[in-house]
């Protein structure tokens, strides 16, 4: 069996939504525009550091949805969304504060582990590269808002890069969040995680992973639920197999 940090987040937050997804095979439809865009945006970005026409590649990708059904909020639309992305592309240039050597190793990393009782734990890093000079971690984000700066510290805490720290052994951490809003900007947030953090989040995973392997939480069926998540998702052939976790959006 195979593990990641969604899974063990999924689990931790709500057990049934985790069988709902890990064991019956149920996902979200992939329509929410947010999703899409950042998935297209992240194939721009390898493409900026590869050196190629990063532009035209978030243009190429990007327009697979152009003239898909789905619902745009707050003001977005296709355009507007392809205008801010060249726009946080051509910051990404002028900042000129990450490097990342070898794009096609450094990025998009899949790191495996194994744990105690003979799973797997997989992780993918979206790049390992210099901030400001500095080797890090990199993670990529896209959003509408700024990510809060305060207090400080704050970023230590997040949990998903605990866990990338924690399969890397690296413990300087930065998240680069691409803020899609009037006047589009890049936040470079850093934050250095502990042996201790490491440490604590190895013993999380463990103990989770056996808790999900006795099926401890797995024991309801209330046929409104299922009813509701018959209508928000839809069922993935092969489920039963779990094959498709090699595919995973975190």
């Amino acid at each position: 069996m195979t593990y990641s940090y969604t899974q063990i987040a999924s689990y931790l937050r709500c057990p049934r939504s985790y069988r709902h997804r890990y064991l019956d095979g149920w996902r979200e439809k992939d329509n929410r525009p947010a999703l899409l865009f950042g998935r297209c945006f992240e194939q721009g970005l390898a493409a900026f550091f590869s050196g190629q026409d990063s532009s035209a590649v978030l243009f190429s990708e990007w327009s697979t949805y152009q003239d898909a059904q789905i619902q745009y909020s707050r003001g977005d639309s296709w355009e507007r969304m392809f205008r801010q992305g060249v726009q946080l592309l051509e910051r990404l240039a002028q900042d000129n504060r990450i490097q990342i050597r070898h794009p096609q190793k450094n990025m998009q990393v899949k790191l495996l582990r194994s744990l105690p009782n003979g799973s797997q734990f997989v992780a993918y890093i979206d790049a390992m590269g210099d901030l400001d000079s500095k080797p890090c971690l990199l993670e990529w984000k896209t959003t509408t808002a700024r990510y809060p700066e305060e207090p400080d510290g704050l970023l230590a805490l997040d949990p998903q890069l605990i866990c990338y720290s924690w399969m890397s052994g690296i413990a300087d951490v930065a998240v680069v969040a691409f803020v899609r809003k009037r006047f589009s900007e890049i936040q470079y947030l850093k934050a250095t995680i502990s042996d201790k953090q490491r440490q604590e989040y190895g013993q999380l995973v463990e103990t989770s992973v056996s808790q999900i392997e006795v099926g401890r939480p797995l024991q309801y069926r209330q046929l409104a639920l299922v009813q509701l998540i018959a209508s928000k998702l839809i069922r993935k052939p092969g489920a039963s197999d779990l094959d498709w976790l090699d595919q995973l959006d975190d």
